[in-house]
């Protein structure tokens, strides 16, 4: 009897052992809300990947001082677990700096990477690495990045590391740092192993349908491949940055063919999920943007017509999606903060 009882308790305890992952991967469709999902759908003319992720949730984003949050707000909410007023990277509603989950990691001995088709120090990842009261800072951002033992970054945002009016060149400094410091996506993809910092532009990456290429997919994958050699595990976001200045411009073929894009990128993380059952995907975004609403369309055709209250950020609240140890958590109602503390207890950072 007792054998029996064995066998029977044996598998529970493993699988409680595995309700905590080792890694993260944090997807940020930037300005992505339920009608951005659903146009890049249409679009596409067949489900997205993350309709994989079966625990589905929704945040609310208001910012400390203002009922619609920027990115710097929303971004710093999810990565330090406080309110931040808006423009604020990093920092509390007192313009304190706090800790964020990319830091803690990395006192845990984890690995860490950011990945974006922006600037790596606009908002969203800057919000993850950096403690400054103004998003329009990119200049001491990018200092910040030097303070941190961040192991990989890919994005835009060449001109902040080299062009500055310090005369510092940082791009120098990251390489007496360790760094392998890449400029064009052939050189960044050749990396297998060390520390990386790759600027694919100046400032922000073209738009996918301007010739981006399958850069935001290739990035996720080159970056989990080269995190996944620590023994600790890993924390990456990666940010589907225009999905937002598509919604700025009001324009829905630009959301669409961003949103699939990003999609895409989530359709690596979610394989390599799957084949490492220790990690925990989590998709999610800042705010939405534009007050997009579909009017109309054609299924067939795979056509959207949309529609906008706004050129600029909303309130309503934002779908959170997860696959992997964990994910459950992540199911229900609650504020952008909560993400943070969710996170953090899963990886058991504090």
């Amino acid at each position: 009897m007792n054998r029996y009882l064995f066998l029977f308790i044996l598998p529970l305890s493993l699988f409680s052992q595995a309700q905590k992952p080792k890694s993260i991967i944090l997807m940020i469709g930037d300005g992505m809300g339920v009608a951005q999902i659903q146009s890049g759908r249409i679009t596409k003319g067949a489900p997205l990947h993350l309709e994989k992720c079966s625990a589905i949730g929704f945040s609310f984003t208001h910012a400390a001082d203002d009922f619609i949050t920027d990115s710097g707000a929303g971004a710093t909410a999810i990565a330090i677990g406080k309110k931040a007023k808006n423009g604020a990277i990093g920092v509390d509603a007192a313009e304190k700096p706090q800790p964020t989950l990319l830091e803690l990691c990395e006192k845990k001995g984890k690995a860490t990477g950011l990945v974006a088709t922006s600037s790596i120090t606009h908002a969203t990842p800057a919000s993850f690495i950096a403690h400054v009261p103004n998003r329009e800072m990119h200049e001491a951002i990018a200092l910040d990045f030097l303070k941190t033992d961040i192991d990989v970054f890919i994005g835009g945002g060449r001109k902040y590391f080299r062009n500055r009016s310090d005369q510092r060149n940082l791009l120098q400094e990251l390489g007496s740092k360790g760094y392998q410091v890449k400029n064009n996506w052939e050189e960044c993809s050749s990396i297998s192993q060390g520390k990386l910092a790759c600027f694919l532009a100046d400032n922000g990456l073209l738009k996918v349908s301007e010739g981006r290429g399958s850069m935001l997919k290739d990035a996720t994958a080159h970056s989990l491949g080269l995190l996944s050699k620590g023994k600790k595990g890993f924390f990456l976001m990666v940010e589907g940055s225009q999905i937002d200045w598509g919604g700025h411009a009001n324009d829905a073929q630009y959301i669409s063919s961003e949103m699939i894009d990003f999609d895409d990128a989530i359709g690596e993380a979610l394989a390599f999920a799957q084949k490492n059952p220790e990690t925990l995907l989590i998709i999610t975004a800042d705010h939405e943007t534009g007050g997009f609403a579909l009017q109309n369309g054609n299924l067939e055709k795979k056509t959207v017509e949309g529609a906008f209250t706004t050129g600029q950020h909303t309130g309503v609240m934002v779908p959170v999606f997860a696959y992997g140890p964990g994910a459950k958590q992540f199911i229900g109602l609650y504020d952008n903060t909560e993400l943070f503390y969710k996170i953090s207890a899963l990886l058991d950072l504090k």
